[in-house]
């Protein structure tokens, strides 16, 4: 394989029970290769000359027992060409091992400190995967969004050699529920686009909506219809440019006789999108909407 040419980061977040890895490469999808995670596991970033195996072995490795310095030695033991290989490893506890071969292609390097590593190679100079831990220990916010400062910080600093073609944030819960599908709580690519952070931003904003709404929907399901409307509200203020967060966040509304308001957002949305005025007519049916017939009629109008 080519050499892929990448910068990306492993971090964990004990407070949030969060840990993650992103990258960004000029290289097509980097993110179906690069990027590795195991809720209650721990997280793996594989590049330079791939070996795609260090991801899943190395989680299959943490998973039974071994610290990611046991499990990556154990690895680079068994690689005939270890020299060509960039890895980091992290486990629940934020434990840290990275490996940078003396044949990767400069500029090529890491840097490890407390939970955290950040590594590359093919770069434009040294000072990329420094810039990215440094932005990522002095940034704020959710794992996702100090992941991503730590990409931007290394793009602004000369980045990848080559330019720019693709990226990944991935995150998962450092505590394992034995339900793979509640573990992961970001998993986002960009394959190709001549700005994939540009478009990465962009994806975070849209998951971070479409968590609200998800939220909101949770609390309708046991009643709690005022902190409902809240998430709702702020999944449609954080992408109004979608129809449909908006639309259900005024059927909430319909639905808990908040009339006046709910017609005048319904009304507002049926003028972008004219199949949510037919989606609407189908929500009585199943029970999904239970206003009166004056207020259908109102709505029809």
């Amino acid at each position: 394989m080519r050499p892929v040419s990448t910068y990306s980061i492993v971090a964990i977040d004990k407070k949030s029970g969060e840990m993650g890895v992103a990258v960004q490469s000029h290289w097509f999808s980097t993110g179906s290769i690069v990027t590795w995670a195991e809720a209650g596991v721990g997280v793996v970033a594989t590049q330079a000359f791939v070996e795609v195996s260090y991801g899943p072995l190395g989680l299959a490795l943490m998973k039974g027992g071994k610290s990611p310095q046991q499990a990556l030695k154990s690895l680079l033991a068994t690689d005939p060409r270890p020299e060509l290989r960039q890895v980091a490893m992290m486990d629940v506890r934020g434990r840290v091992a990275a490996h940078t071969g003396k044949k990767c292609v400069p500029e090529a390097g890491h840097v490890t400190g407390r939970g955290m590593s950040a590594q590359g190679n093919i770069l434009r100079s040294r000072r990329v995967w420094k810039a990215m831990a440094s932005a990522f220990k002095k940034s704020k916010g959710s794992l996702a969004e100090r992941l991503m400062a730590g990409l931007e910080a290394a793009e602004r600093t000369g980045g990848d050699l080559r330019g720019r073609q693709s990226a990944a944030i991935l995150v998962v819960k450092t505590v394992g529920s034995g339900m793979p599908w509640q573990g992961r709580v970001v998993d986002l690519r960009v394959d190709d686009d001549p700005q994939p952070l540009v478009q990465m931003r962009r994806l975070l904003k849209i998951n971070e909506a479409y968590v609200r709404a998800n939220l909101g929907d949770a609390l309708m399901e046991k009643g709690d219809s005022k902190r409902a409307l809240e998430q709702y509200k702020k999944s449609a203020e954080l992408y109004p440019e979608n129809p449909e967060l908006v639309f259900w966040h005024a059927v909430t509304l319909l639905n808990q006789g908040e009339v006046k308001e709910g017609i005048v957002m319904m009304k507002s949305i049926f003028k972008r999108s004219k199949d949510m005025k037919v989606l609407l007519r189908r929500l009585p049916e199943v029970g999904l909407l239970t206003v009166d017939k004056e207020t259908l009629h109102a709505l029809e109008a």
